[in-house]
């Protein structure tokens, strides 16, 4: 045991010290715990990451999520630099987990956490038209939803915050699951089976029969919903990923141009989900927010 702790205190000790030096780092700000919804008397929650130098008037939302699963312990900071350096304030949300909620039911948190950004524009100090928005896998996935369905709120909605708009106007991501119904090949499906069946809960009830893994396949993959005003898409994917297939970004790209749509595709030879230069990576989303959000020149 005793070789076993010694073998490990100097990654120990280097992950303390990059823990200290972000939470000393004085160029941002966070708050915490922000409440933006509720449901079934939970409270959906995100924190807001704000430069303390420049603030250019964008907001890039960052979907905290992993196979559908969100958590608060999950907010790391670290993973903002590449945004907060440039100017953004980063909006970190949580959403609600599988297997409690199904992605349709997560999709949902999405719609209203931007919406609520929104509605708070101005006590943010962002320009509520110039939202970018970020993550990988499911985040990934999550991020090109609202870039393809984003839109109007119901004007007559009790609650102000619903009659804000949940479009975004640029989206950079990470190895995101497009198409349901063919996942790697055509007609592959993977609505909850198949290469995806550990992620079933994420899929909900519907997933039980081939009928309703049609329908629903249909319902949550974003490559469905592109048109010409889909926002710009950068995706980022590794075409050695096995769970994640790199089809699954080609295939969007494709039909995003097609469409007429502006889109993106940097492929990592060899990479599969997740390598460890994502974080250099990052500066590449940055570099899309920049001109698609700022108007900078490439």
């Amino acid at each position: 045991m005793i070789r076993l702790l010694t073998r490990a205190l100097p990654a120990l000790l280097l992950a303390l010290t990059a823990v200290l030096a972000v939470a000393q780092d004085a160029s941002f700000t966070r708050t915490e715990d922000v409440i933006y919804g509720r449901k079934f008397g939970v409270a959906l929650t995100l924190d807001v990451f704000q430069p303390t130098a420049t603030n250019n008037g964008c907001a890039v939302i960052y979907m905290v999520s992993g196979g559908w699963f969100s958590s608060h312990d999950n907010v790391r900071p670290a993973g903002y630099k590449a945004f907060l350096d440039r100017g953004y304030t980063v909006f970190a949300v949580v959403h609600g987990s599988q297997p409690k909620f199904t992605i349709l039911e997560v999709t949902q948190d999405i719609h209203r956490a931007i919406r609520f950004i929104r509605s708070n524009a101005a006590k943010w100090k962002v320009d509520p038209d110039k939202f970018g928005i970020t993550g990988g896998s499911a985040g990934g996935h999550l991020s090109l939803t609202m870039g393809t369905q984003g839109g109007p709120g119901k004007a007559d909605a009790k609650d102000p915050i619903d009659r804000a708009s949940s479009t975004v106007q640029a989206v950079a991501c990470f190895f995101p699951p497009t198409d349901f119904l063919n996942y790697g090949t055509p007609g592959e499906d993977a609505v909850g089976v198949g290469t995806l069946k550990n992620f079933k809960a994420a899929f909900g009830p519907r997933s039980d029969t081939e009928e309703g893994r049609k329908a629903l396949g249909r319902e949550i993959s974003p490559i469905y919903f592109i048109t010409a005003k889909t926002a710009p898409s950068l995706i980022i994917h590794g075409d050695a990923d096995k769970l994640v297939p790199y089809q699954q970004a080609e295939s969007f790209v494709a039909k995003a141009k097609e469409a007429g749509a502006t889109a993106r595709l940097i492929n990592r030879p060899g990479k599969v989900h997740g390598w460890p230069e994502m974080g250099a990576d990052q500066l590449l989303f940055a570099d899309w927010f920049d001109q698609h959000l700022r108007g900078l020149k490439p």
